[in-house]
């Protein structure tokens, strides 16, 4: 195992103008022994960049990275001791699973001459280490379930199939890191769901450091201990998978994470103790000044469906509702909100809900997220319960 640490990384480009495209800016982060962790953001946030950093397949601008407490700036790739896996699966065409799989240990483990075709094999201990190569070759097969597949050729394999040929050639080396770049976007949704939790068990198995990049942030929050979330070349923050959804740094994280997307309606500050927000008055206390406009960010499972309106409610106009088999999602505009908003609800909860209709949505408000102007997470808490009568007056 070994811990990564990433300390100020830089990363510019010139174009032929002259001009400066800065593609990571400062970015520290430091990975645990054992971790598995994911960088994850948009296209073109940098992630992948991070990554091939990490592994030496591209020169930072600024910064250094230590791998297991040794900087690894000056090192070849193949000198730091990690493993790639990338998108594409990488595999020889020409050349078998079992080809595949021993090449890396043959490129390690054999001289230049032993590695020659014909003359190679006559060569003093290459018997002996081709024999250790194809052992460690049959291990790490059996480990992945791809002993029946050794003599094929990866046109020959499914998606699926490849992917796991990909991992074992970065198993059989047995690296203290092993660093990931969206190694499931070519495969559909059934498969991908199906490795991930292949790549989750082999972690756990392994107990190795893993750095995963990816976009998808289902991938992310459901095998990572830590997610990374990177905007515009800049780690904006860091947590776990529940922490990152229950308390994000600012609005732009909150929207990122979660599938529906979060609500997130325009209020107004109008007194210490309260918020008005899409005509409702809720009794939220915060260090915003009365008058400051504000955002108020609900996850779907933190609105609910009522029979009555209250002082507490919105009123919203409903526009469809989508059967999801466990869950039911209903979208409804509100008063002054551009967008509509959704919540999730039980399937029983259908009846009688048809478009257009006016219905009454109560919110959560231990789950309400406030954002400032400039779209930071602001600390908020619910308001005394003694100061509840006095709500009305501020409407």
């Amino acid at each position: 195992m070994a811990s990564i640490s990433i300390r100020e990384i830089g990363k510019s480009f010139v174009d032929s103008a002259g001009r400066s495209t800065h593609v990571l800016r400062n970015l520290s982060l430091e990975i645990g022994d054992g971790e598995f962790l994911t960088l994850l953001g948009p296209s073109g946030c940098g992630k992948s960049t991070l990554i091939k950093i990490i592994a030496g397949l591209e020169s930072q601008s600024a910064g250094s990275i230590e791998i297991g407490g040794r900087a690894v700036d000056r090192l070849h790739p193949k000198q730091r001791n990690v493993a790639m896996v990338f998108q594409s699966y990488a595999l020889y065409p020409h050349m078998t699973v079992a080809g595949n799989l021993a090449l890396p240990l043959r490129m390690r483990r054999l001289s230049k001459l032993q590695r020659l075709p014909g003359i190679g094999g006559w060569m003093p201990g290459s018997r002996q280490v081709n024999a250790s190569i194809m052992q460690d070759v049959a291990e790490v097969a059996k480990a992945l379930e791809l002993s029946h597949l050794l003599d094929r050729k990866p046109g020959q394999l499914s998606g699926g199939q490849r992917q796991r040929v990909a991992l074992a050639r970065a198993m059989v080396r047995h690296p203290a890191a092993f660093l990931m770049d969206e190694p499931l976007s070519n495969l559909d949704a059934k498969l991908r769901v199906q490795m991930r939790t292949e790549i989750a068990e082999l972690h756990r198995k392994l107990g190795a450091t893993f750095v995963y990049v990816t976009h998808d942030q289902t991938e992310a929050m459901t095998m990572s201990d830590r997610v990374a979330i990177m905007f515009d070349g800049e780690i904006v923050q860091v947590g776990t998978p529940q922490a990152l959804y229950a308390a994000p740094a600012n609005r732009r994280v909150a929207e990122f994470i979660g599938s529906p997307k979060i609500n997130v309606i325009e209020g107004v500050v109008r007194a210490s103790d309260c918020i008005e927000v899409a005509g409702a008055i809720l009794p939220i206390s915060c260090a915003l000044a009365p008058g400051e406009h504000a955002s108020i960010g609900l996850r779907p499972e933190a609105l609910s469906l009522v029979e009555r309106a209250g002082p507490m409610t919105f009123v919203g106009r409903l526009q469809r509702v989508e059967h999801m088999g466990s869950d039911l999602y209903v979208y409804f505009h509100v008063l002054g909100q551009h967008n509509p908003l959704v919540l999730r609800t039980a399937p029983q909860r259908a009846y009688g809900l048809t478009p257009d209709a006016m219905i009454h949505v109560a919110p959560s408000l231990d789950s309400m997220l406030l954002f400032d102007k400039a779209g930071t997470a602001v600390r908020s808490e619910l308001t005394s319960s003694a100061l509840f009568t006095s709500f009305r007056s501020h409407r």
